[in-house]
C-alpha cells in the first residue's frame, strides 16, 4: 500500500472526525468510560470541529493518505502554551505543540507513525518553532516509547478533563 505525507485540506474534515473516532480511543487509558470517550470526541474531534482547526491559521494538520484512505494525521498548534504547568516545564522556544499524532491500528508498526513524526517535525520547523511538545497519557505505554524513541523527554506533567474524569498527562519535549 502506498501513501503520502500531505497537509489537509476542508475536504478532510469529514474523514478526520472518522478516523479520529476510531484512533482516540486508544490513547485513553483503559479506565476511561465509553461515555466519557464518546462525549470527549463529540466535543473536540468532530467533522465540524475539524473544519475549525483547518481554518485557524495557527493549526497546521498533516494527514497520511493511503491510496485516498486518511490512515494518520497530526495537528500542530503553532501558539503558546495556554497551560500553566506546561508554559513553566518548556525549555526549547519557541515551542509549537503537536496537539493530536494518531494512525490508524492497522497500520501500527509499519513505519508510518515515524514518517508522520518526521513531517511534523519538520513543519514546525518550518513554522519557526525551536522546539515541539506535547501532552501524553501517563498510561499510554505504546505512545510513550514511541515518542521516546522519537526523541522526546518527559518534561512536566499537566491534568486532561475526559468527559467526568481528570486523567494525569506528562508533557513531552524535544528540539526541532
Amino acid at each position: 500500500m502506498t501513501h503520502t505525507i500531505r497537509k489537509a485540506t476542508t475536504d478532510d474534515a469529514g474523514p478526520l472526525a472518522e478516523l479520529a473516532a476510531v484512533t482516540f480511543p486508544l490513547a485513553c487509558p483503559p479506565s476511561s468510560s465509553p461515555e466519557d470517550i464518546a462525549a470527549h470526541v463529540a466535543n473536540t474531534l468532530s467533522e465540524r470541529h475539524f473544519r475549525e482547526y483547518l481554518a485557524d491559521l495557527d493549526v497546521t494538520i498533516l494527514v497520511i493518505d493511503a491510496d485516498g484512505a486518511l490512515r494518520g494525521y497530526s495537528l500542530l498548534v503553532n501558539r503558546p502554551a495556554e497551560d500553566p504547568d506546561v508554559a513553566s516545564a518548556l525549555k526549547v522556544l519557541p515551542s509549537m505543540e503537536l496537539s493530536k499524532c494518531y494512525v490508524h491500528p492497522e497500520h501500527h508498526g509499519l513505519g508510518a507513525a515515524g514518517e508522520l513524526m518526521h513531517a511534523s517535525l519538520q513543519a514546525a520547523a518550518e513554522a519557526g518553532a525551536a522546539g515541539l511538545w506535547l501532552g501524553v497519557n501517563s498510561q499510554n505505554a505504546r505512545a510513550l516509547r514511541f515518542y521516546e524513541k522519537s526523541g522526546f523527554r518527559k518534561v512536566g506533567s499537566k491534568s486532561f478533563r475526559l468527559g467526568t474524569t481528570v486523567e494525569h498527562d506528562f508533557v513531552l519535549e524535544r528540539a526541532v
